[in-house]
């Protein structure tokens, strides 16, 4: 079989293997934050149930997530983990097909680069509001570069639309029109490279830069604006504009108790993960720096053996023969020590990552973030440098700069719009994943640089630091991939159980106490028919409503600091006027445990169950919580069922 039927095969099994593996965490799980709150808004999408906050600054989110609902399987949480799953797999075909066609990368090292990007995809796909935005930006990125390098107009809009569209998936994506200064640098470097190449004397082209400029900005401009004004007028239609304003204003003000969301915060969470991991950069590139000493050391070491063998031939005057004995004898030496001096740093690179896992740089816990929390920002560092150096590197082309200070301007926006620091950057490499392996391979494909004075210095010892590094990252990264899947901020463990008596939760593996938990109120909810039945949530559950199939009265996740207690209070109010006016059915209230010990026996019921002081004391400060206790003391509800993990009233 020839090299080209091999490369072929290989290359459908990349494609096969990029389509199927994400996917395959589909029936693990069950998360009862993020998950089954996202599918919720899906299933239950509107004003009529959702906050309107959210609701409209995730409004494209909401919208596709609804239509999945309705596909076949899309009432159960496997289904909707494989529709929305399916994002990762076009993303990562996506980029595969643009690095290996376009940038003309290694096939293997793009594969590489994807499996990467994959792997570090921690965050539920049920949060379509961050992994629709990671397309749009892939697809807008993508766009640009061919819009830019092709001179295609028709792709500079369509980059203009995706960029438009993507502030209605999620309005914190609105930095991302920062993207104009990829098309501004790029328009600079040719009006430059043009200037430079013109003979003096002969007339220019006649194209200013700012005409150069104007004309790319303007197409980018005009599918944006088309974008924003075709949604603008879709929402409109069906909801008004007046809804849509007041739920962004009130975003807006969310900020001022939900201080993690503000603009400057957020960026110093960001350079903040980075500063505390120079700690391990210092340290990693300071063993690069000795073994640079010690291979310029070795260098002076094999001039000074060639020097001392030369001069004792010339000394004893021996005939040619025995000259070139001599000469052979010193080339043994030359490659003894270079050969020696190599074999001994392949054991210090080897050492190093001993000792990085010994320090506990990263952990083998792969079900949590320990695995990823340290080599995943210093890649996205190394990321970073790759693109510096290519876009300052004299030899570098115009297309390779473009897509260098686009995955610049990719890694920094993907995390602003979130409080998670860099961890939405590390969940959209699918671009950056597979650039920066292709620029470190074609560093370790250069030759050694020399310096003048006779001195030279081999990159050796650096490329061996680097591979080592590459290797824990790619280590790191595909075994975090292969054993991560996020429940509560963490992750899930020893999931080999299932829930029988609930049809959404149908063939999903969980953890023993978890299945025990919905097992037991779902049958309580069974037996009593309480589906469809409208229900209030307290407490870190806020994805009960979508797995009993119990649309939610009000806010579901009524502990999270965005939902202020002027809004609550407001709420509660429209609801028990619709109870008492219009003789509606008063919502089942479905509590997390420390809330129904609160409503059992205060302080004393939390203690006596062992409840830290801490717990104790953010229930009893609540102002929240008073208001929904209130609000269940007013209606009379009283406990119908309980378990360990819930509590029901009714």
């Amino acid at each position: 079989m020839d090299k080209k039927k091999i490369s072929n095969l290989l290359e459908n099994l990349f494609i096969v293997i990029l389509a199927f593996y994400p996917l395959r965490h589909i029936g693990v799980g069950l998360d009862l934050w993020d998950t089954g709150y996202n599918y919720a808004n899906f299933q239950y999408m509107g004003t009529g149930n959702m906050d309107s906050m959210w609701f409209f600054s995730t409004y494209l989110a909401n919208v596709t997530g609804n239509f999945l609902t309705k596909l076949p399987s899309g009432d159960t949480l496997m289904g909707m983990n494989l529709y929305t799953g399916l994002t990762v797999s076009l993303m990562a075909l996506i980029g595969y097909f643009f690095c290996t066609r376009k940038l003309k990368m290694p096939k293997f090292l793009a594969f590489a680069g994807e499996m990467a990007a994959v792997s570090l995809c921690w965050c539920p796909t049920a949060l379509l509001y961050n992994y629709l935005t990671y397309l749009f930006f892939l697809l807008s990125s993508i766009l640009l570069y061919l819009g830019l390098t092709g001179e295609k107009k028709v792709c500079l809009f369509l980059a203009g639309v995706f960029l438009g569209a993507n502030v209605l998936v999620r309005f914190s994506n609105l930095p991302e029109a920062a993207m104009i200064l990829a098309v501004w640098a790029y328009d600079l470097i040719l009006w430059r490279e043009e200037k430079a190449c013109t003979p003096a004397g002969q007339e220019k082209s006649g194209k200013s830069l700012l005409n150069l400029m104007g004309r790319h900005t303007l197409w980018c401009l005009a599918g944006y604006a088309a974008a924003a004004l075709m949604l603008f007028l879709g929402i409109e239609i069906r909801y008004g504009m007046g809804e849509y304003t007041e739920g962004i204003r009130r975003l807006f003000a969310m900020t001022e108790n939900a201080s993690d969301y503000q603009a400057l915060s957020m960026v110093k969470g960001i350079f903040k993960v980075y500063g505390e991991n120079l700690y391990w950069v210092f340290r990693i590139g300071f063993i690069a720096l000795c073994g640079v000493a010690l291979f310029a050391a070795a260098e002076r070491l094999e001039k000074l053996c060639l020097k001392r063998i030369r001069g004792n031939v010339d000394k004893q005057g021996q005939a040619a023969a025995d000259r070139k004995e001599q000469n052979s004898g010193s080339a043994i030496c030359q490659r003894g020590i270079h050969a020696g001096v190599r074999i001994l740093w392949v054991g210090v690179c080897a050492a190093m990552l001993v000792w990085l896992y010994a320090r506990e740089f990263c952990s083998f816990y792969f079900y949590s973030y320990d695995s990823i929390w340290r080599p995943g920002p210093i890649f996205l560092m190394l990321a970073l440098l790759s693109a510096v150096v290519c876009i300052l590197h004299k030899g570098s082309s115009r297309e390779e700069k473009l897509v260098s200070g686009m995955m610049i301007l990719i890694i920094m926006l993907t995390s602003i719009g979130s409080n998670n620091g860099v961890l939405p950057s590390l969940n959209n490499l699918f671009l950056a994943g597979p650039y920066t392996l292709w620029q470190c391979w074609k560093f370790f494909q250069r030759g050694d640089l020399g310096l003048k004075g006779g001195w030279v210095l081999s990159w050796f010892p650096v490329k061996g630091v680097l591979g080592a590094f590459l290797i824990l990252c790619l280590f790191q990264f595909g075994c975090f991939g292969a054993k991560f899947v996020f429940a509560e901020s963490t992750g899930v463990q020893d999931a080999a159980e299932v829930v029988e008596n609930n049809a959404v939760l149908r063939n999903i593996k969980m953890e023993g106490r978890k299945a025990r938990w919905m097992r037991e109120l779902s049958a309580y909810v069974n037996e009593n028919n309480l589906e469809g039945r409208e229900v209030l949530l307290y407490g870190w559950i806020p994805a009960v409503s979508y797995y009993l199939q119990m649309p939610y009265a009000m806010n579901p996740w009524s502990e999270l600091d965005s939902y202020v207690p002027e809004v609550m209070e407001k709420d509660l109010a429209e609801l028990k006027s619709r109870i008492t006016k219009k003789q509606e059915e008063k919502p089942v209230i479905i509590l997390e445990n420390k809330f129904a010990l609160y409503e059992e026996g205060g302080l004393e019921a939390m203690e006596a169950a062992g409840l830290s002081q801490k717990d104790c004391e953010s229930v009893e400060k609540s102002e929240k919580w008073l208001l929904f206790l209130g609000f269940m003391e007013e209606q009379g509800y009283t406990q119908a069922f309980r378990n360990e993990k819930f509590a029901l009233y009714r």
